[in-house]
């Protein structure tokens, strides 16, 4: 679950850095029972975002291990412009791989 947390806020701060340059981040970490909650929500970026190409295979990742735990992973575009990934992980699950 460690791992899963640590992967989930590195994955979503490449992502802001690459999609929107300049934005604000707010990451936050909350204890729900079992379980440990990931926030990462970043602002609309203030910078052009770089043409750099994207087969998100990034986020599909960490939606996969956030699965093999027995969590979830929802994350998308926020009304304001930016976006929100909310990863759910659960104590205990049993995660394998990097």
């Amino acid at each position: 679950m460690q791992r899963a947390a640590y992967r989930t806020v590195q994955e979503a701060l490449a992502n802001v850095r690459k999609h929107a340059p300049g934005s604000a981040v707010e990451v936050a970490f909350h204890r729900r029972g079992a379980a440990v909650e990931v926030t990462v929500a970043n602002t609309v970026g203030r910078h052009p975002a770089p043409g750099l190409s994207s087969a998100r295979h990034g986020p599909t990742g960490v939606r996969e291990r956030a699965e093999q735990l027995g969590g979830a992973l929802p994350h998308g575009p926020t009304p304001d412009g930016g976006y929100l990934l909310h990863a759910r992980l659960p104590q205990g699950g049993t995660a394998h791989g990097p």
